[in-house]
């Protein structure tokens, strides 16, 4: 008879002991295998925690586990052991019941002999009270060991409070210490920066006191200084001036002595002159029909031999003489001359005067002088900034705290300086010396005469050398205008050529310039007379073709425009005369000017308006004179023309 297989398994550990018995324990063995797992469990220093057994769980559930409960029976015992289905086990007065409605029976040909399912069967009762035995002793043991917790927590929780309370009474009082120690330095820091402050004032007010005494001291040795100083300075000025003064009228008497005799020798040259026109005409009465073919520039015909610029030799096309014998310096019309000595005494009388009004006045003028030197500096061609200017310069004028004189003085001799750097700005310049004149006419005579005074080719008149007139060619040089640097060098002549055509530019944009409602005192009919004068007094050379070319540059187009045929007649003798006179002459240094002259000559460049001539922006005089008046005198001389 095959036996069937009845399989129950324990756990091998609880906790740190082995509680798993061997399979060939007896009863006796196994009761005393118990007896040493108690003696083990009341000598082991760790909480024993009873762990499922096998397949069995501590805690009760209605859960049942995936592995079959495996018992090893024989078959002939099945209906004493499986009963109405069940399987009863008794362990003392517990009473444990399995059913086993899933029980399976095994015929395995492995089974174990009877002897041994015996042994297994009564080994499997006592293993099941060995689990319940360690089971319940687990139980009492967690809950001891729970309930020692709890009374330690509670211990440690009591202590806890007890230690925070009087943690926080400490912190307290040291609050309140550090707070009353605070309060004490406060105190006694307020107390200290008193003191401090206390003494610091006493201190500064005696500092101070002590350097208001050294003050009082050095102000009044300040004054006696200044006092004394200026007694000095007055005394030394007063000294200054009288030498001046005496200078001055010694150079005045040999200018005048000077003069004089220039004046003999021309009317000398004159009468010289003269003389040998009547007798050249007697020689040509049969020549009279030549002669009439060319006009003057009058446009009338002529009597009288022409020179090489179509006029009567020894006669100026404004019908003055001039000087133009070869053995004078100074070659120029004689109104010309005349107008420069007048306009130059005039400047002369007026420097003298401001020169007296500063000595016997206290007040520095400097300042308005400084005014208007930068106002002429930030001049542009456009007409809002040139309005602006004017008006801010003839505010100037009537400022009652600088007399007129000296603001008139500082603006023509500014304006005449600032020209040389201020080159792209000569049409807007010149808009305001128009303006500016047209209100104070005085104005225009010292400015012509700072004009003549930087620039000989202004009047116009050229000085050749003489060895008997002249110490040395830098004297020489001197009188034609060059200037000298700080080391005493004399300036190159390509320096020299730069500057007079500044100035020639200047001065060719002032005669061209008309402002509707301000009237130019020194307009196109003085422009006119500059340059018939010019072609009948100074001889071709490097200096007089720059001062020709820039006048043209600039005034030509308002000429050509206004006197037409006359003015191309003019243009004729500077081409055929002018022109000839300069190429025959061999000096490699004219031909760049030559070349310039005949461009603008033949690419008819008087017939093109110069670049900023016409100024930007709306008209000038819309804001300075009524609206009646804008056309008044504006081009009412247009229809007349003006010959010389």
């Amino acid at each position: 008879m095959s036996p069937v297989k009845l399989t129950l398994r324990c756990p091998s550990r609880v906790g740190q002991v082995t509680a798993d018995p061997q399979p060939d324990f007896s009863f006796d063995d196994l009761r005393g295998e118990l007896y040493s797992l108690e003696e083990k469990l009341k000598t082991s220093t760790t909480p024993f925690t009873k762990t499922c057994s096998r397949d069995f769980p501590l805690i009760k559930t209605t859960k049942r586990s995936s592995k079959p409960f495996v018992m090893g029976v024989y078959e002939d015992e099945l209906q004493n052991i499986f009963s109405d289905g069940e399987v009863v086990c008794d362990q003392g007065s517990n009473a444990k019941r399995f059913n086993c409605d899933g029980c399976f029976l095994s015929d395995s040909e492995d089974s174990d002999n009877e002897a041994t399912l015996e042994t297994r069967a009564h080994l499997m009762e006592d293993v099941d009270l060995v689990e319940s035995s360690l089971a319940q002793l687990t139980y009492d043991h967690l809950l001891n060991t729970k309930e020692e917790i709890r009374n330690q927590l509670g211990r440690l929780e009591t202590n806890l409070t007890t230690l925070n309370e009087k943690s926080s009474a400490a912190a307290s009082q040291i609050e309140k210490y550090y707070e009353a120690r605070r309060e004490a330095d406060r105190r006694l820091d307020t107390q200290y920066q008193r003191e401090i402050a206390e003494g610091l004032d006493k201190y500064l007010t005696t500092v101070q006191r002590h350097h208001e005494q050294i003050s009082q001291r050095e102000e009044r040795k300040i004054r006696s200084d200044a006092a004394f100083e200026e007694a000095k300075r007055k005394e030394k000025a007063m000294l200054e001036e009288k030498k001046r003064l005496e200078k001055a009228k010694a150079e005045a008497e040999a200018k005048a002595k000077a003069e004089e005799a220039m004046k003999a020798a021309i009317e000398a040259e004159s009468r010289a002159m003269k003389e040998v026109a009547e007798r050249e005409a007697v020689e040509n009465l049969k020549k009279v029909d030549a002669v009439q073919a060319q006009e003057t520039i009058v446009g009338a015909p002529t009597t009288k031999p022409v020179n090489s610029v179509g006029q009567a030799k020894g006669t100026a096309l404004d019908g003055t003489n001039v000087s133009r014998s070869p053995g004078s310096m100074v070659r120029a019309s004689r109104n010309a001359l005349t107008l420069e000595q007048e306009r130059l005494q005039k400047l002369k009388e007026l420097e003298e005067g401001n020169q007296a009004l500063r000595l016997s006045s206290n007040k520095d003028f400097s300042t308005h002088e400084r005014h208007i030197a930068r106002l002429i500096r930030q001049i542009v061609g456009t007409k809002e900034n040139v309005s602006t200017k004017t008006s801010q310069l003839l505010k100037i004028f009537m400022d009652p705290l600088c007399p007129q004189t000296i603001s008139i003085a500082a603006f023509a001799k500014k304006v005449v300086s600032q020209c040389e750097s201020s080159e792209n700005a000569v049409f807007a310049c010149s808009h305001v010396i128009v303006l500016v004149t047209s209100q104070v006419p005085s104005a225009m005579v010292l400015l012509l005469a700072e004009f003549h005074r930087a620039c000989i080719y202004t009047v116009p008149k050229h000085i050749g050398y003489s060895e008997a007139a002249f110490e040395s060619k830098e004297s020489y040089y001197k009188t034609l205008g060059f200037r000298e640097d700080v080391d005493g060098k004399m300036e190159s002549v390509k320096d020299y050529l730069k500057r007079l055509e500044a100035y020639m530019k200047l001065y060719g944009a002032l005669v061209q310039t008309e402002v509707p409602g301000a009237r130019n005192i020194h307009g196109l009919e003085e422009g006119w007379a500059w340059l018939a004068r010019f072609l009948n007094a100074v001889p071709p050379n490097i200096y007089t073709a720059t001062a020709l070319y820039a006048f043209l540059q600039v005034a030509g187009f308002a000429l050509c425009r206004k006197y037409k045929s006359q003015f191309r007649k003019l243009l004729n003798i500077i081409s055929d005369n002018f022109l000839i006179a300069l190429r025959g002459k061999e000096n490699p240094g004219l031909k760049q000017i030559i070349v310039q002259i005949e461009s603008y000559l033949e690419d008819r460049k008087f017939l093109q308006e110069p670049e900023g001539r016409t100024l930007r922006g709306s008209l000038l005089s819309s804001g300075m004179v009524p609206e009646s008046e804008y056309t008044k005198d504006s081009y009412s001389r247009s229809g007349n023309s003006y010959f010389y």
